[in-house]
This record gives C-alpha cells, sequence and structure tokens, in this order.
C-alpha cells in the first residue's frame, strides 16, 4: 500500500480538483470522503450543479481512493469511469464516499456514491483505473 498522505496533500496533488473546490476530508485505503459546495458558477441552467462537477468530484475521490490502494512503486491511471445520475443539486453541498471494489495486480475498481445536504444519493460513480508498474 502506498504512504499515508494527509487530505490536503492529495488535494495539492490534484490542481484541477483544488481549482474546482474538492475538499478531501478524510483518506484511507478503504475509503475517502470529501464534498464539493455548490455555487453558481458550477451550475448549469436552472441553478442545477453541472454534472461535469459532480464527476470531478467523483473521479478525484475515487482517483484518490485508488492510488491509497497501490502497491509501493506503482501509480495510475483512470481506464473506465461510469456515471448514473438520481437528482440535481440546487444548493448545499455534495458529498463524496469512495471505496475500493477491486485491488488487483493489474486494475483497481472503485465506486464513490455522491449525497446531497440531505443524505439523498445524488450519483454513483464507478471507476476502473490501470495499476502502473515501473
Amino acid at each position: 500500500m502506498t504512504t499515508a498522505l494527509t487530505p490536503d496533500q492529495i488535494d495539492d496533488a490534484m490542481p484541477f480538483a483544488r481549482a474546482l473546490g474538492v475538499e478531501i476530508d478524510a483518506a484511507a485505503p478503504e475509503e475517502v470522503t470529501g464534498h464539493l459546495d455548490w455555487a453558481p458558477d458550477r451550475c448549469t441552467t436552472g441553478g442545477l450543479m453541472h454534472g461535469g462537477a459532480l464527476m470531478a468530484l467523483a473521479d478525484t475521490l475515487g482517483a484518490a481512493c485508488a492510488f491509497l490502494n497501490l502497491p509501493p512503486g506503482a501509480s495510475t491511471t483512470t481506464l473506465e469511469s461510469k456515471t448514473n445520475f438520481f437528482r440535481g443539486v440546487k444548493e448545499g453541498s455534495v458529498r463524496g464516499v469512495s471505496h475500493p471494489l477491486h485491488t488487483g495486480r493489474t486494475s483497481i475498481v472503485v465506486q464513490t456514491d455522491l449525497y446531497d445536504g440531505t443524505g439523498r444519493r445524488v450519483a454513483q460513480v464507478t471507476q476502473t483505473q490501470a495499476v502502473l508498474r515501473p
């Protein structure tokens, strides 16, 4: 497994996520949590948070989860990502929780669930990450 990093160190390693406003709250190999606050500049028509912003939150948390499950010296990149959207977000904060579903020799599969401020599921993202060895 990869050396423990603080949530801020993980955020700092992903400049796009940091610029978007994604914050990682806790990070461990078995679970990564974080959030993204609703803001007008993250929205589409009707004040709904843009699907791309939601996907970026999930991708960030999922990538961090995959990274924390890598063997020493390995790196990772996303091979596939699938998103199911269930409802829109018009206010508050979206909270994400990532768990590894599979940690294999050549790939890691992570599931990230996104929830609105009332605890309702907003989206579910499953991503496959390659395990890249030196």
